[in-house]
């Protein structure tokens, strides 16, 4: 009797029908907004963002994670929104949906934050002696859901901040189909030097696939100084578009025939 066993096959696991994205070459906007504590005001630069990055053309509008609070756990419960109410109860996102509304003309899909779309799943906590401590389990729960959306840009896999470190969760983005990596994120001035480039590109080189990132602009005098460095890379782990660490709005092309 012959083996049902059949080691050979088992190594090469069945092809995966990969979803044709619906347009492929598109403008994509990284907007590296400087975060205050003026919620009001946070939310009246995201728009103005979001507007003069779709008159630019693009199709996919990146914000950063936390652009409408500051980055700390005492701020994070004081600005929350109770998203599925709506209306005053949720002003960011009521901010985005009227925009959606309003500017068919330019097309565009708004990717924001990820608090809309997704959860973090994998939270950021550390605690070195003498240097930092930030524990963000303390406010926040971690999500047990890889996001993935379908736009009219493609199949889009969802990750904030920490998220990047997982190569397992862009992996599993990967095979189901994914076109593009996002991950809005905040690394810090010790982290981002070390670490923000370098996963950003091994992500891509990894999956071949696009990965853009963006981060909140760099405010010394804020109690948590963000890297900055917002970035589009290729799916071969070049670094298509970068800003520095001010505030500024990237526009780059994404082509995915050349992947």
């Amino acid at each position: 009797m012959a083996s049902s066993f059949k080691p050979e096959q088992s190594r090469v696991p069945p092809a995966l029908p990969l979803p044709a994205p619906p347009l492929t070459k598109f403008k994509i906007a990284l907007c590296q907004l400087l975060v205050t504590a003026d919620k009001e005001r946070n939310i009246a630069h995201a728009r103005k963002a979001i507007q003069e990055a779709a008159e630019k053309g693009a199709k996919l509008v990146l914000l950063p994670e936390i652009w409408n609070s500051p980055y700390s756990n005492d701020s994070f419960p004081v600005y929350a929104e109770d998203i599925n109410a709506g209306g005053d109860a949720s002003p960011s996102t009521a901010m985005l949906s009227e925009l959606a509304r309003t500017s068919e003309d330019h097309n565009s899909w708004w990717l924001y934050s990820g608090a809309m779309w997704g959860s973090v799943i994998h939270l950021f906590d550390i605690d070195i002696p003498g240097k930092i401590t930030f524990k963000e389990s303390k406010t926040l729960t971690a999500g047990e859901t890889p996001t993935i959306v379908d736009t009219e840009v493609g199949r889009i896999g969802i990750g904030i901040c920490y998220d990047i470190r997982f190569q397992e969760l862009a992996i599993l983005y990967a095979a189901r189909g994914a076109h593009l990596l996002c991950y809005p994120g905040a690394f810090n001035m010790t982290t981002g030097p070390l670490h923000w480039e370098l996963l950003q590109r091994a992500r891509a080189a990894d999956n071949q696939l696009y990965v853009a990132t963006c981060s909140p602009a760099r405010d010394v005098g804020a109690g948590y100084v963000a890297w900055g460095h917002s970035t589009l890379v290729g799916p071969f782990g070049e670094v298509l578009a970068t800003t520095e660490d001010a505030e500024d709005i990237i526009i780059s092309e994404i082509d995915y025939s050349l992947d």
